[in-house]
């Protein structure tokens, strides 16, 4: 078989690793990649998240810098050599667990270093030398600045998620920081969407790259089942309740378009029986990372979620996304969608369009370039709904209590699982 990792020569340490980690076949962007990357090439790549990215570039760069691989306890024998930059902290962490995963059974140090943690810990990692640093821009910025990470002897960078770090507003982020870096140097680019914007960044920092597309850009996965249900307000959550026990969904990601929006949804569905956890911009890094392992661990059913956990979050196996707010960006659908349906397995992505969310709709149909067919959902209109007063009530006194408290759901279920 032409893509099996069992034919890509890898040293023996990667080999080994890869196989304790139960990789056999590899994905057509890890297929595309791999080899171009291997020869040192610049590349510009376009593919959905969830197609194994993060090993089609880093275990061809972890085999080139093999060749520096040492024992020495000296910081100056272990100078950064390869650097990753992603747009999240979520991403960032989630990069540097897999990188180290695959470099286990080798003597290269890998780090990673993002804002809402202090620096202190960061700084002692760096002074003790890595080979391979992942990181956001800004904090990345921080530790240039003081002096605590030196980069004159780069010789790969990644921009990952790089569609992702522009809408955020990091290019000029990205611009000091690729000026601190060698000129002679392989730079890899991967986007989910291959945008004018992205398409200048590509020209001005990459050398002849070769372009690798595994899917049109703004493609959404063809394992996700699309559907879309008009919903007034006062009738998402029901529609919410109604597909999950129509369909048998254990868990879901619930995205929604405003942090306020975010802890106010979470805590209506805990009140309804649903343990729920909140991510968004405003929780510190540590209840984001404790709701993350929490929703993997499955002791939390739905992780509702601004555009904050949108990109990069891998976890396996979640059957399906609801859109309790269609996004304002027509791309942070599709974005928001590949979370379900990963790695060639089905998922189910439900959008919930209230009257003014037609043109926002709109903007979907024209970016995937698909009619989508807005839908009644069928709820027990003979039920009643005193309760939505009740919730809204229930809201407003939410509203005014301290919006950072922790979720209470998962936490309850660890006390309740704890050994007595």
């Amino acid at each position: 078989m032409t893509d099996s990792f069992s034919n890509l020569s890898l040293a023996e340490p990667l080999a080994r690793a890869v196989a304790e980690m139960g990789y056999e076949s590899m994905t057509p962007i890890q297929a595309q990649a791999i080899p171009v990357v291997l020869t040192g090439k610049d590349v510009m790549g376009a593919a959905q998240t969830g197609t194994g990215k993060t090993a089609a570039f880093s275990l061809p760069l972890l085999q080139r810098l093999l060749k520096h691989e040492n024992t020495s306890t000296s910081p100056a024998r272990h100078p950064v050599r390869a650097l990753v930059l992603l747009p999240t902290r979520e991403l960032a962490d989630q990069v540097a667990q897999q990188i180290k995963l695959y470099a286990k059974y080798t003597q290269m140090r890998c780090a990673v270093v993002f804002g809402g943690m202090d620096m202190k810990p960061q700084t002692l990692e760096l002074k003790r030398g890595v080979e391979i640093l992942v990181a956001t821009p800004g904090r990345l910025l921080d530790h240039i600045e003081a002096k605590n990470a030196v980069l004159n002897q780069v010789e790969y960078v990644v921009l990952d998620e790089a569609d992702r770090m522009l809408d955020i507003g990091f290019l000029p982020d990205l611009q000091r920081i690729l000026s601190f870096l060698p000129k002679q140097r392989t730079t890899l680019l991967f986007s989910a969407t291959f945008s004018p914007e992205i398409k200048r960044l590509a020209g001005s920092y990459l050398q002849d790259p070769i372009t690798i597309e595994v899917a049109r850009p703004n493609e959404t996965a063809s394992t996700v089942e699309q559907r879309f249900y008009t919903a007034q307000d006062d009738d998402k959550r029901r529609v919410v309740k109604a597909v999950l026990k129509e369909r048998g969904i254990k868990q879901a990601f619930i995205f929604v378009n405003s942090k306020l929006g975010c802890g106010r949804l979470a805590r209506s569905l805990e009140r309804e029986g649903l343990v729920t956890a909140a991510l968004h911009g405003d929780k510190t890094q540590d209840e984001r990372l404790k709701a993350l392992e929490a929703f993997k661990k499955g002791e939390v059913d739905l992780l509702v979620c601004t555009d904050v956990a949108a990109r990069g979050l891998d976890i396996k196996d979640v059957p399906a996304v609801f859109n309790f707010d269609v996004p304002f960006n027509a791309e942070d659908y599709v974005h928001r969608i590949g979370r379900t349906g990963r790695a060639g397995a089905s998922g189910l992505a439900v959008t919930l369009v209230s009257p003014s969310d037609m043109r926002l709709v709109a903007d979907i149909e024209k970016l995937i370039k698909t009619k989508l067919q807005v839908e009644n959902y069928p709820l027990d209109e003979d039920r009643s709904r005193v309760n939505v007063s009740e919730g809204r009530r229930e809201e407003r006194r939410d509203d005014r209590r301290e919006e950072r408290r922790p979720e209470r759901g998962f936490e309850r279920r660890r006390e309740e699982e704890a050994p007595r």
